[in-house]
């Protein structure tokens, strides 16, 4: 009996000793597995703070671009204002008598009719021809 005992024992132990074994294997895969996820997961960190990193330099050169446009713009609207008002003299200056007075005598000495000269400036033939011939 004790020696039955003894075998039972030892089949135990045995079996207890394989269900050990087993169990570190496992434990060692799990190791493995768990030491793959970490590297991974700090490949992703890693991946994420440059990708935000890139985030912030597109955010920033943005926001120098918006910056940049804007002061363009500004300066834009300045010159527009120059020339507008540059424009405004001009059409006043065209519109005074003594230059419309040189357009037509200057165009009379280069051989243009006084329709050609009335159509051209906005007056009438007979103004023209009578400026003419004050001038002439």
């Amino acid at each position: 009996m004790t020696t039955f005992l003894l075998i039972i024992l030892s089949a135990t132990e045995l079996i207890l000793l394989t269900v050990v074994i087993l169990f570190f294997i496992r434990l060692k895969k799990s190791e493995s597995l768990l030491m793959d996820l970490q590297s991974r997961q700090q490949e992703f960190i890693n991946k994420l703070q440059f990708n935000a990193q890139l985030e912030n330099e597109l955010v920033n050169t943005f926001e120098k671009r918006q910056e940049e446009l804007s002061r363009l713009d500004q300066q834009l609207e300045e010159k527009s204002k120059k020339l507008e008002k540059i424009i405004k003299q001009a059409q006043e200056f065209s519109k005074s008598p003594q230059f419309l007075r040189q357009i037509i005598l200057t165009g009379h000495r280069s051989g243009k009719s006084p329709s050609q000269l009335a159509k051209s400036t906005g007056l009438s033939i007979d103004e023209v021809e009578l400026i003419i011939d004050q001038g002439g």
